[in-house]
């Protein structure tokens, strides 16, 4: 059997996906897709790795597999043991409710490798509605690609629009396939794209990205953007930074000038909640931050995350709420949730920002409950000549139907068109 339309050996060094079938056994569902596992219509999280032996296996169902053929295949030239084959088998198993003693959706053939069993059916995925009952979202061409950072992790990164390029450094709570029909965030990627080639990626730890992984501090994000924009050949750039994103794109800024031609940050900060407390109470917040998504992230109760929902978008609706509620829980692991935290608490770039060469325009609402406006004010004195522009709004991530999103665009928009 071929295996579905789009689906790349992923031993090379750069990997695209397109829209392909989606598969159904039981009660369970993988869309290749979405890069998704869902039981009864509800997410089952994978390990990045894991789904890619499981889709491998299945697309493969006809025959046995062998453990060479599944190493070449997701992990290319990434040297593994034998044992790691075994330890992403036994996790999609896990995660299919597959015990291993009876074997009903991978078994295990001993001296040849392994083989999906189960009895597969092929649908077409169609994409969750984002409006009213019936309503499609409009849909945004994009081919998702990965490449290789120097330590090895794997980038996941798309391209949607023609024209000059904006590159978006990765920022919390993304997923690039999720973005497409978020109302978090669709509307973000048609207003970027509009009349430019717009280049996003998920940081390692988010998205389609690799989520476990070894490295986790600031200097490897802006390693990671580096891979990104070489792997897209991305020359010379608008690039645009949205919460600590900007700090990422202040640091790459500095150290690769020639490459930005002009620099946007919006919801920024120069420095992290802990490196910017200086009293016990907002020492006391920023740890309470780490400490909600310890114990909260993964629940199925919503009312841990709703307090990051009510910082992030105090003015939206309930809907808004809820999907962006499932959305912190889709984009990332509780565990990875905390490591993020504790490591934007301690960002500081206050000695790179007076380094920044290239015009610089610092876009943020006016009471952001997540970002205080005051840190923008910060970012923009620290930055030489960069422009501040204030935005009536209380919300950290502006939604499509509020008057500040236009706005924002506009400023965008005549920014980055000026010679």
């Amino acid at each position: 059997m071929a295996p579905p339309a789009g689906f790349v050996g992923l031993s090379q060094s750069a990997v695209g996906y397109r829209r392909s079938t989606s598969y159904v056994f039981d009660d369970f569902e993988v869309d290749v897709d979405r890069f998704e596992v869902c039981r009864g219509g509800q997410p089952v999280h994978v390990e990045r790795q894991v789904f890619d032996v499981l889709v491998y296996l299945i697309a493969h169902r006809d025959r046995v597999v062998s453990k060479t053929e599944l190493l070449d295949n997701v992990w290319g030239d990434r040297f593994v043991s034998d044992s790691a084959v075994a330890t992403r088998i036994k996790a999609a198993r896990r995660a299919l409710d597959d015990d291993g003693a009876t074997q009903r959706t991978i078994r295990t053939v001993f001296g040849r490798g392994y083989q999906f069993v189960a009895s597969v059916t092929e649908t077409t995925p169609s994409p969750p509605s984002a409006g009213s009952e019936g309503e499609q979202p409009p849909h945004v061409d994009q081919e998702i690609r990965f490449c290789r950072t120097r330590d090895g992790a794997r980038i996941a990164y798309a391209t949607v629009g023609e024209g000059p390029t904006l590159v978006k450094a990765a920022n919390w709570m993304t997923h690039l396939e999720f973005e497409r029909v978020s109302p978090t965030w669709r509307h973000w990627i048609e207003g970027l794209a509009r009349g430019r080639s717009l280049l996003r990626y998920d940081e390692r730890g988010c998205g389609l990205s690799d989520w476990n992984v070894d490295r986790w501090d600031f200097d490897v994000w802006v390693d990671d953007l580096t891979a990104v924009v070489d792997s897209a050949g991305a020359d010379r750039f608008t690039l645009l930074g949205i919460s600590q994103g900007a700090a990422v794109a202040v640091a790459f800024a500095v150290r690769h000038p020639a490459r930005v031609r002009r620099l946007v940050l919006y919801g920024s900060y120069a420095r992290g909640r802990l490196a910017r407390a200086d009293s016990e109470t907002l020492r006391g917040q920023a740890a309470i931050d780490v400490e909600l998504a310890r114990v909260g992230w993964g629940s199925d109760d919503p009312s841990f995350r709703q307090v990051f929902t009510s910082q992030f978008l105090p003015d939206g609706t309930r809907a808004d709420w809820d999907e962006f509620n499932e959305l912190q829980r889709r984009t990332t692991s509780a565990d990875n949730a905390v490591r993020f935290l504790e490591t934007f608490a301690t960002i500081d770039v206050t000695d790179d920002a007076p380094r920044v060469r290239c015009p610089t325009l610092v876009l943020h609402a006016r009471d952001d409950h997540r970002v205080p406006w005051s840190a923008a004010r910060e970012m923009a004195t620290l930055i030489p000549h960069s422009r501040l522009v204030t935005l009536p709004s209380r919300n950290h991530i502006l939604t499509a139907t509020e008057p500040s999103w236009p706005l924002f665009l506009s400023e965008l928009d005549r920014f980055v068109a000026a010679d």
